[in-house]
């Protein structure tokens, strides 16, 4: 069979329609359309129902699907022993992270490993959204809970805590509330309830039932700004809050804790630059470990 038929397969069906499959591997859309026929007439088999919103697996190409994953370790493992034999760590390594942990942990610290890796490409993606690492949209992705589906390779990096802060100019004018029951009668600083990406970053009831933020931002560093500039009291990632001279705690209510884990695809595991980028970021957590205490 030829691998390079099967690539394609791997990113139509990661991606969910030729058009998006044909942009990711910079081909036209006419060849992998023809690439994917001749795949079918090759196996005898249909892969994919074509519908106007994409191209979704029959239950051959989910069964193939299997296939083609472990035909693509096979050759990133082969990739990665050749490499191993000598040269420098090279390729793009994508890390998708939560926003708070990605653009105030990650960002200032990750320029330290594209210096000593000169052949070394770090994409960081830090929004306030899932990754699929199956689908490739992220090689290495920083996560809020231990995955339990999936070929997956996890491990916890540290725990953080989440806490009640607000500005010293808010605390001035309208007071701390005592008891969490005082927290209805301040303004409120929250996510967007429906925009959560998982149950977990849920929390607002466990520091108030009847938690009712009057200004939702769906970005963790956007509820720290509004936060600061005295739009109310919110609930902030701790390592981040402290930083911040201009927040002071509130002890109305206690903070709760939360984790970081690492988690990337069992197929990449071979890879140098994989196993390279996910031991920097493990140490660095290690190495500043307090930050999150």
């Amino acid at each position: 069979m030829n691998w390079d038929d099967a690539r394609i397969f791997l990113a139509v069906a990661r991606a969910g329609q030729i058009l998006g499959a044909a942009r990711r591997l910079e081909l036209n859309h006419a060849t992998v359309s023809r690439r994917i026929a001749a795949l079918e007439e090759a196996l005898g088999a249909k892969l994919f129902r074509r519908m106007t919103t994409g191209s979704e697996l029959t239950p051959a190409g989910q069964r193939f699907l299997a296939v083609a994953e472990r035909m693509e370790a096979d050759m990133i493992a082969a990739r990665a022993e050749l490499a191993s034999e000598g040269g420098d760590v090279t390729g793009a390594v994508r890390i998708g992270a939560p926003d708070g942990f990605g653009v105030a942990f990650l960002a200032p610290r990750l320029g330290v490993l594209t210096a000593m890796h000169r052949g070394l490409s770090i994409q960081l993606v830090p929004v306030p959204r899932s990754f699929s690492l199956s689908r490739r949209e992220a090689d290495i992705a920083i996560t809020v809970e231990r995955p339990t589906e999936g070929r997956l390779v996890a491990a916890k990096l540290v725990d953080y805590s989440l806490g009640l802060y607000a500005s010293k100019a808010y605390a001035q004018a309208n007071g701390l509330p005592a008891w969490p029951s005082d927290l209805s009668a301040h303004r409120l600083v929250g996510y967007v309830p429906d925009l959560v990406i998982n149950p977990s970053l849920d929390y607002a009831a466990e520091f108030s039932p009847s938690w009712n933020a009057g200004f939702a931002v769906s970005s963790a560093l956007g509820q720290v700004e509004a936060v600061r500039a005295g739009a109310g009291i919110g609930i902030l990632h701790a390592f981040i809050a402290r930083a911040m001279p201009d927040l002071v705690p509130v002890p109305a209510v206690p903070p709760i804790r939360r984790a970081y884990w690492l988690v990337y695809h069992e197929s990449v595991r071979p890879m140098r630059r994989i196993q390279t980028v996910a031991a920097f970021i493990a140490s660095i957590v290690e190495r500043e470990r307090g930050l999150f205490a």
